[in-house]
């Protein structure tokens, strides 16, 4: 599908944002090793996230969904059951990865596969620590899937993430349930503590010892009743939508703002884009709250401060729309983003060729890029290579070019945002959604 959009009115009104992807994944595996039925209010509707309940229920478990709650009956930490084909994780390297852990330390062997992106992401970063506890997985030159897992018995090791890694870590920690001993993992940058809250929401526990997180083998799981916030990556897009489009305020209700995710929005009041959050409460140890954001002109003269080191772990699902936003503020350096060159896409390259193509001036670094500021965009057709952050990074660049802006295969944005098109044209009542399965450049 092509979408096409282009620059018109202010966006305005309320816009309600999936449920937070990382969390439902990690909710969702865990219900899975607790006993009893656990229901999971407002579960994305992510196709990622679908993934992994298919996947789930592959390995025997009883899954239903009533409106907006997902309930899984699980069995206990030892209640999965061999599958009886290979598990499709789709296109969701947290699936794969996450699910991984799990699957090492069962009595029985299963086969992770993906579709044709996922197939091409090394997962050589959990297979090798995964080994050293003892697990035995096999896979396509360089680390590729499909991952043929045969189920072992785990040992518990320390282990120090050479990469900042959440999905690595939280493989490891999950791995960890079952091994014959505690198992630490070691973190030189913290990462996203989803897993570590869930663990001990679901009755795991969990220890952390300077940058050293532990957890105790064959925990006795229990089902929860748990609301998932709304997602704060998703709500990223319609931020920096509202920054750019003049006269545009939005509010986002009930969205997640753990300490360790609300970077972005540290960042963004410190770059000076007026957003800030209001009826801040927690539950189930995850923090959220409402956000509102407001147009500000004064804003777009400013360069953006750069993002290095830590702060581009914190960032680094959301630096593809934050280029974006550095193209019509003062500009924008990113460095130290390794990670995104092995993601959906090559986000690196894919966000360098798309702001080139509209006619902006970027550099691309082997660990980032450096955008300039103050431009004019040119609507264009945005190749996204089927990455869901990629589209919804241009769509919001369609906004403030001249021109259409003609995204290809936009229905990518069903990974993790269903109904994101929608969303846009209903806080724009100027915009309606046109799509086309025409072939670009026809």
């Amino acid at each position: 599908m092509i979408y096409a959009i282009q620059a018109g009115g202010p966006l305005r009104g309320a816009v309600e944002c999936p449920g937070d992807k990382s969390i439902s994944h990690r909710y969702a595996m865990l219900a899975a090793l607790a006993r009893g039925e656990s229901e999971l209010r407002y579960f994305a509707g992510s196709e990622d996230c679908q993934s992994t309940l298919r996947c789930l229920r592959g390995l025997g478990m009883k899954i239903r969904t009533e409106d907006t709650s997902v309930f899984i009956s699980g069995n206990g930490l030892r209640g999965l059951k061999p599958p009886t084909a290979l598990l499709d994780a789709g296109n969701s390297g947290t699936t794969m990865r996450l699910l991984s852990g799990i699957l090492a330390g069962q009595s029985f062997d299963s086969t992770l596969s993906g579709d044709e992106s996922l197939s091409g992401r090394p997962m050589r970063r959990i297979i090798q620590p995964l080994s050293l506890m003892g697990a035995r997985i096999s896979s396509r030159e360089g680390g590729l899937p499909p991952l043929e897992i045969t189920g072992s018995n785990l040992r518990g090791i320390r282990y120090a993430l050479p990469v900042a890694s959440a999905q690595v870590k939280s493989c490891l920690l999950l791995a960890g349930l079952y091994a014959d001993g505690v198992t630490g993992v070691g973190e030189k940058v913290a990462t996203r503590d989803h897993t570590e809250i869930a663990l001990r929401q679901f009755g795991g526990t969990v220890r952390y010892r300077g940058n050293w997180i532990e957890v105790e083998p064959e925990p006795a799981l229990e089902a929860r009743r748990l609301e998932i916030p709304g997602d704060l990556s998703g709500a990223a897009f319609f931020i920096v939508a509202a920054a750019l489009v003049p006269g545009s305020e939005l509010l986002l209700p009930r969205v997640g703002l753990n300490p360790r995710r609300r970077a972005l929005i540290d960042y963004l009041d410190r770059a000076g884009v007026r957003v800030w959050a209001e009826n801040e409460s927690e539950s189930a140890g995850e923090a959220r709250g409402d956000l509102r954001v407001r147009y500000d002109p004064a804003f777009l003269g400013k360069r953006l401060p750069p993002i290095r080191a830590e702060l581009t772990a914190a960032l680094i699902d959301e630096i593809p729309v934050l280029a974006v936003l550095g193209s019509q503020a003062g500009g924008l350096e990113i460095r130290d983003a390794h990670e995104l060159r092995v993601k959906e896409s090559d986000r690196i390259a894919a966000v360098v060729a798309n702001l080139c193509a509209m006619g902006a001036e970027v550099e691309e670094h082997p660990d980032g890029l450096t955008v300039t500021g103050r431009q004019r965009l040119l609507g264009t057709h945005v190749e996204t290579k089927g990455d869901h952050r990629i589209a919804m990074a241009f769509a919001v660049a369609g906004l403030t070019a001249s021109g259409v802006t003609a995204i290809n295969r936009a229905e990518c944005a069903d990974v993790s945002f269903p109904g994101f098109y929608d969303a846009l044209a209903r806080a724009r009542s100027d915009l309606q959604p046109q799509s086309s399965d025409l072939n670009p450049g026809n």
